[in-house]
């Protein structure tokens, strides 16, 4: 069983690419699954397989980086033999956690507090170093959620609900956001200061006025513009302008 779940956490890094409206990435948990039932009765040309491998790619959405407690779970209540019916209330239920959980825990405190400290480190000592200590730390934290992920639900089975209320996710949850703040309130204006020290008075002046104008766009005048659209516009206008 160890090798087939190597390969099923390796599979649970492509999960996202499945995702659909019909079900969202129940596909990508049969996947990732599959392996891990091989081992049931009859082998992968017996119906119990087939039947699993079926159950598996039924409708489910949770957080891409915690779907391998669902796949652990589903797994071995398989090999349980726990009745479909149940089954399916158990995938019912870890939606809403699995989802809820890692939006706080990920998005919301290791992406940002990741990325102030690629930040801070890229004005520190240079912007390779800054990139790769980012990618380093969040794919690290990331990697290890897929990693306790598959191996909790797989001990865990119809019970692994249990291993959400762990102690290191209270602490996580209650840690993390307040050092994604931190970190991104240092980053930001340290860097804001690094790219602005080759300008003069008057350069500093206008990238104040085009920072105040993205504001009043985003605010007031045009809502869906976004950062990122109003960013490209404003640098297609400063070539234009600079070409002409």
């Amino acid at each position: 069983m160890r090798w087939k779940m190597v390969l099923s956490w390796m599979r649970l890094l492509l999960v996202q690419a499945s995702w659909n409206y019909e079900r969202m990435v129940g596909v990508g948990v049969a996947f990732a699954s599959e392996p891990m039932l091989r081992g049931l009765p009859g082998g992968k040309k017996g119906e119990r397989y087939r039947q699993a491998v079926g159950r598996a790619a039924q409708y489910f959405n949770a957080h891409p980086y915690l779907t391998g407690l669902a796949v652990g779970a589903l797994a071995r209540a398989e090999y349980e033999n726990v009745p479909p019916e149940k089954m399916h209330r158990l995938r019912t239920a870890l939606t809403g956690p699995l989802g809820s959980l890692g939006d706080k825990l990920v998005w919301v405190g290791v992406l940002p507090m990741a990325a102030g400290v690629g930040l801070l480190i890229s004005v520190a000592v240079s912007p390779v170093v800054g990139v790769v200590s980012f990618l380093v730390l969040y794919n690290g934290v990331h990697l290890a959620l897929r990693c306790w992920g598959l191996w909790a639900g797989w001990h865990g089975g119809i019970r692994v609900a249990e291993k959400l209320s762990a102690p290191v996710f209270k602490l996580g949850l209650r840690v993390v956001g307040p050092l994604a703040a931190l970190s991104l309130g240092l980053a930001l204006p340290t860097v804001i200061a690094w790219l602005a020290r080759d300008y003069d008075w008057g350069g500093s002046v206008g990238v104040g006025i085009v920072a105040l104008v993205g504001v009043a766009f985003a605010r007031w005048i045009w809502p869906t513009l976004g950062g990122m659209r109003f960013g490209l516009l404003v640098v297609a206008l400063a070539a234009a302008a600079g070409w002409v």
